[in-house]
């Protein structure tokens, strides 16, 4: 009778663990089936795109622009306009002695011309020349500020040409601070109105750390973009020109993404390169597990903008925010995944997730089913010791 009743009992225990083995048995994340069908418990929606040519040339076409796409207008910097604290140096000439400034007596001062001692623009913007009154300096240029004093004293004076130059230039600056050897603040017109960005780090005494690791911040007019340097190297139209005023920062990030699952390591991996594709980041990774991994389950965790993931058909209704979370799958089964993988560039914080080949998840199943039916048969075997030690007691009576 007891002998019945113990295997009822891991026959019960048995039929348990085999309806919950599937929630039970370690894993190293979700199932593919999972997440290509958009599983999730919690309230966090995302969208599951493969990656197809279609799906990349929309990925290449809106791959962020770096500084080229923030700041589009690339033409060099115009002339640099006077503000207020600039020093100004007015220098004014007339064709013959005899005139507003120059005396008739000849031999009392050389030159046809008269230097008006410097003079900073005030906080009103402006500068005062003798019998042309207060002048408009600031927003303007040296050009237009001569015309205007001509204009001023053409009635007054022998036929007037007037000079006007930036003596001191305290306004109209760039500055180049961070990561760099030798952080600087120079006049943009003294130093090269046609300054591009690398010039003007050259200019700090270029960049203390490694360039796949350095980063540039450019602001601009309250508007402000980041793009890697490599970014400015490698593709010339991001190397944009330094505008008056800019504001440079360099700083050091190194990028890196995350792998897990049943890639050949998992951890988190530097780019040590300043873009890679995720073919290249997978490798890094050490590929697909031989002995776990599921080829064709190979799976890239990142958000994209809005408009994007709607051009890549995911349902963005769901999604409130400027960004949406999107999978991107990827089958290294099919020949062509590694070259559609060689055409996707990876991004800082990007997640690489290798899912378990269905087979490995049925051996676990077994594993686990060998040991409950061993741990059964062993309970068995100790029931029967019991009734075989009960029986010798009984006989021993």
């Amino acid at each position: 009778m007891e002998y019945r009743v113990a295997m009822r009992g891991l026959t019960a225990v048995g039929a348990l663990f085999i309806f919950a083995a599937c929630g039970i048995m370690p894993t190293s994340g979700p199932d593919a089936t999972d997440v290509r069908a958009q599983r999730s418990d919690t309230s966090l929606q995302y969208g599951v795109v493969p990656l197809t040519p279609e799906s990349i040339s929309i990925l290449a076409k809106y791959e962020p622009k770096g500084l080229a796409g923030a700041f589009r207008d690339s033409r060099p910097p115009a002339q640099i306009r006077f503000g207020v604290g600039d020093v100004v140096s007015v220098t004014i000439f007339e064709a013959q002695a005899g005139g507003l400034f120059i005396p008739a007596e000849a031999g009392v001062r050389p030159g046809n011309f008269v230097q008006i001692p410097d003079q900073t623009v005030d906080n009103d913007g402006n500068i005062s020349v003798p019998f042309a009154g207060t002048i408009r300096a600031a927003g303007l240029t040296s050009v237009q500020i001569q015309n205007e004093i001509v204009q001023r004293i053409r009635n007054r004076a022998i036929d007037p040409q007037v000079v006007v130059n930036l003596a001191q230039q305290r306004t109209s600056l760039v500055s180049v601070l961070g990561d760099v050897n030798a952080p600087v603040r120079y006049p943009a017109a003294s130093s090269g109105a046609r300054d591009r960005l690398l010039d003007a780090i050259t200019r700090a005494g270029g960049i203390k750390s490694q360039g796949y690791e350095s980063w540039v911040t450019l602001e601009r007019n309250g508007r402000r973009a980041t793009a890697p340097i490599g970014n400015l190297v490698c593709e010339p139209k991001n190397n944009i020109y330094v505008q008056p005023g800019d504001q440079i920062f360099v700083y050091r990030e190194p990028q890196r993404f995350l792998a897990f699952g049943a890639s050949g390591q998992q951890g988190q991996f530097a780019f040590e390169a300043w873009r890679i594709s995720l073919a290249e980041a997978v490798a890094k990774a050490g590929g697909v597990s031989d002995g776990q991994g599921d080829p064709g389950s190979v799976f890239l965790y990142r958000r994209e903008p809005r408009e994007v993931a709607a051009m890549l058909g995911v349902d963005v209704s769901k999604h409130p925010g400027e960004t949406v979370p999107v999978i991107f799958s990827v089958s290294f089964r099919d020949p062509g995944g590694y070259f559609l993988a060689t055409k996707v560039w990876m991004r800082h914080e990007d997640v690489i997730f290798v899912a378990n080949a269905p087979a490995v998840e049925v051996t676990k199943f077994l594993v686990y089913l060998n040991i409950i039916m061993a741990t059964g048969g062993n309970a068995i075997n100790i029931t029967n010791d019991a009734l075989i030690l009960r029986n010798n007691i009984r006989s021993l009576r």
